[in-house]
């Protein structure tokens, strides 16, 4: 008994969850896509991407420790030998080696050069037919140098250009998030259209069915004809049609709109529909510095040409005259045993100043020259072009924010008085004053006015987004869009 019971409280509960109604608004809609929706994701695995890009440019500066060792190395084999009568003779060899050696590299961002301290061990042990002999050879310290002279510094441009690459990625997710936001209105907008073609489509087949029963009666008291009576059955009819297309069409908007918010459950969703309140104008001017500031393009622009002067500077410098200097200093012992190659050990040296001097490259480098020199032009030309777009394209924005505004509020009304229009039609209908084709007209008046009304309401907010993701600033609150950035780092 208690069994049974328990099941039907389970069922009971399920039912409940499944017939439960989701009631959402716009915000709540655009909330729910930014953080379940796959763009969302999908923007928060690109930002970390970017992120531990950064992180390990970052790290690349620092001092690196690294361990470097052969345990072992065994070479039993014959190789040749020069006698003291200068003649070549085979001779046999057994030996195995071992080597060990600490390395702390550290890069000279400035100079791109590479300084490195290093403390090592060697141990060689000779196997022969009756004795085996060892020998260590300790480096307890090197401290040394690698320093190009006149070659391309790589490091020097990465300082430049990673740190803004980073601030860029930052904004673009920003960018993305309002995108996000762009595209869930958009689902909202489509399934709300589709709520309301519902709900329109049903009220006329309600509509027509009462015209068309009062219709019978009239026609059977002759007051009116048989062709009006037709047209109303017809209308009807299409009516019937329509409903059935336009309930087919709101289960596949409804079945994205969740797909793409991952609503997973069976529930009911109910749209509301946003009011037309609080709307603020928006001046051009501060809409600008605004994008200038903020906007990832701005900063696209300025990496693009950096990566174009890295490229020339990289052609003036690969290919001509070149030097590289390497210099090592330290302390070096050999010995029989562990401890005495470590006493008393000895100084070495090393300096080297290795030149490179084309003589003859017919032309090569000078084409590469010529080559980054176009590059760099053309980048900067389309740079200047895109600047100008991107203030056309700010400007065309506001424009529009502050236009739909008032559009908005002529589609309200308009919607208002197609409603009442179509209320004293259909009364005036009741009445015998006028035709079923006056009715159809004041109808189909009624039901674009609906669409124009919701169409120009999902106009307002697109294009209030699009400019919130252009400037990355919330106009309603008067703060730019920021986010918790530490917690998409892990």
């Amino acid at each position: 008994m208690n069994k049974f019971i328990i099941t039907i409280f389970i069922l009971a509960n399920s039912f409940i969850a499944k017939s439960q109604i989701h009631q959402l608004s716009l915000i709540d809609v655009i909330s729910i896509a930014k953080e379940k929706s796959p763009d969302a994701l999908k923007a928060k695995h690109q930002f970390r991407s970017n992120y531990w890009q950064f992180r390990t440019y970052k790290r690349s500066m620092l001092p690196q420790l690294m361990l470097d060792g052969t345990l072992p190395s065994l070479n039993r084999a014959y190789t040749t030998y020069t006698s003291s009568s200068g003649a070549q003779e085979y001779v046999g060899q057994s030996y195995i080696s071992y080597s060990g050696s600490m390395v702390v590299n550290q890069r000279v961002g400035l100079t791109g050069g590479n300084i490195f301290v290093s403390s090592g061990l060697q141990r060689l042990d000779n196997y022969y037919d009756t004795i085996t002999t060892k020998s260590y050879l300790s480096t307890p310290i090197n401290i040394g140098f690698s320093q190009p002279l006149f070659n391309y510094n790589p490091y020097k441009w990465d300082k430049k250009i990673e740190p803004l690459r980073y601030e860029k990625a930052k904004r673009e997710y920003l960018s993305s998030v309002e995108q996000v936001s762009i595209t869930a209105l958009r689902y909202y907008f489509n399934l709300l259209s589709a709520e309301i073609n519902v709900k329109v489509v049903d009220l006329n087949v309600a509509n027509y069915d009462t015209l068309f029963q009062i219709a019978k009666g009239r026609y059977q008291l002759g007051k009116i004809a048989e062709n009006e009576l037709l047209q109303l059955e017809l209308s009807l009819l299409k009516s019937k049609s329509r409903q059935e297309r336009m309930h087919l069409d709101y289960k596949n908007v409804l079945y994205r709109f969740k797909s793409y918010l991952r609503i997973n459950d069976s529930s009911k969703v109910v749209l509301i529909i946003p009011k037309n309140k609080n709307f603020s104008y928006i001046d051009y001017k501060e809409a600008m510095n605004l994008a200038k500031e903020n906007n990832p393009k701005i900063l696209e622009f300025e990496q693009r040409l950096l990566e174009a002067q890295a490229n020339m500077n990289r052609s003036k410098t690969q290919n001509g005259f070149n030097a590289n200097l390497y210099a090592v200093f330290g302390l070096t012992q050999n010995a029989e045993t562990y401890v005495n190659a470590y006493e008393n050990p000895n100084n070495q040296q090393q300096v080297t100043l290795g030149i490179q001097v084309p003589i003859i490259d017919w032309g090569m480098r000078k084409g590469q020259v010529k080559m980054a020199e176009s590059n760099l032009d053309l980048i900067t030309e389309s740079i200047e072009q895109e600047k100008i777009d991107f203030n056309q394209s700010i400007f065309m924005q506001v424009s529009e924010y502050n236009m739909q505004n008032n559009q908005l509020l002529i589609a309200a009304k308009s919607d208002t008085v197609a409603q009442k229009s179509f209320d004293v039609t259909k009364n005036r209908y009741y009445l015998g004053k006028i035709s079923v084709t006056d009715l159809n007209i004041a109808q189909t008046n009624m039901d674009n006015a609906k669409i124009s009304y919701i169409r120009a309401l999902q106009e307002y907010w697109q294009t209030y987004y699009t400019l919130r993701q252009s400037t990355l600033f919330d106009f309603r609150n008067n703060s730019p869009l920021n986010v918790d950035f530490e917690s998409i780092y892990n």
